[in-house]
């Protein structure tokens, strides 16, 4: 809607002191007897067990992440379920709406693990953002301000311009959104909700949101770039040339659009990341 790290995991190695080395034996010795009781050792077969990476689940968009839950789950006792605990709750909680009004939809709040979104939800979700009774609140505002800084002149003022002012600035969230959320994801198996980080320092969260522009993450849960946001803007700006005078549809003034498309959506991503904080701080609204 118009509405955001990589890690580098660091490898320490100790090295044991002449008295520790009996124990490192025994240890050594006891690991290899239960992992392979009736195989050979080789030194291959024990470096790539020393090798072995561990993946870096840090970050909501890491698929590992899932599967270390699945595998924490499974190793559970029976009838056992696994609960978040009540601060990484607070710290990542999602709203459907923020203040109750405005579209909060496509939030995933932190730690939470959801089926890939089907290209029905993906419609469901564009159209939400666009035709929403909040939106035409938010469209009223908007085309307001750019009356007021003159943005169009072709437009003019009093009751008829704000009107044309009015009908552009919806034209451009339905065009927006259909292309972002819906089109461009469809094509390409892409998620458009956004996986909120819900813990690190704030600098590292908001680096983290505005970064979504250009990082999402497939159906199938990996890391890609985000076509999604990138080329949807791309190709919503374009179009709006179709409707808007033809001073407005110059190279320019269509790269101008794209970059205040990709903007607005960032700073998006960061409210939705930072909102959870506010309204535990404030608000306090369960959903």
């Amino acid at each position: 809607m118009r509405s955001p790290l990589l890690v580098i995991p660091l490898l320490l190695g100790g090295i044991c002191c002449p008295g520790a080395r009996a124990s490192a034996d025994e240890t050594l010795s006891l690991t290899i007897e239960t992992q392979a009781p009736n195989q050979p050792v080789t030194v291959a077969g024990l470096t790539s067990i020393a090798l072995k990476p561990e993946p870096d689940s840090e970050l909501p968009d890491d698929p590992a992440s899932e599967v270390q839950q699945h595998a924490q789950e499974g190793s559970a006792p029976a009838g056992a379920k696994a609960t978040p605990s009540t601060d990484s709750l607070a710290q990542g909680r999602q709203t459907k709406r923020i203040l109750y009004i405005v579209p909060n939809f496509r939030a995933v709040s932190a730690d939470e693990h959801l089926p890939p979104q089907s290209v029905k939800e993906k419609f469901k979700t564009a159209m939400l953002d666009s035709v929403d009774y909040s939106s035409f609140i938010f469209v009223g505002a908007q085309a307001g301000l750019a009356m007021a800084t003159n943005s169009y002149r072709e437009f003019g003022q009093g009751a008829k311009g704000y009107g044309r002012y009015y009908w552009h600035t919806l034209a451009d969230t339905i065009n927006e959104n259909t292309w972002v959320e819906f089109i461009i994801p469809s094509a390409l198996h892409q998620d458009t909700r956004y996986y909120t980080l819900g813990k690190g320092n704030f600098g590292k969260r908001v680096g983290y949101a505005f970064s979504r522009v250009a990082i999402t993450r497939t159906d199938s849960g990996h890391r890609a770039i985000n076509y999604s946001e990138i080329v949807g803007s791309g190709a919503a700006s374009g179009v709006s040339n179709l409707y808007y005078p033809s001073q407005e549809r110059t190279f320019t003034k269509t790269y101008q659009r794209w970059i205040t498309y990709l903007a607005i959506d960032g700073g998006v991503f960061v409210f939705k990341e930072i909102w959870p904080d506010i309204n535990n701080a404030i608000f306090h609204q369960k959903d």
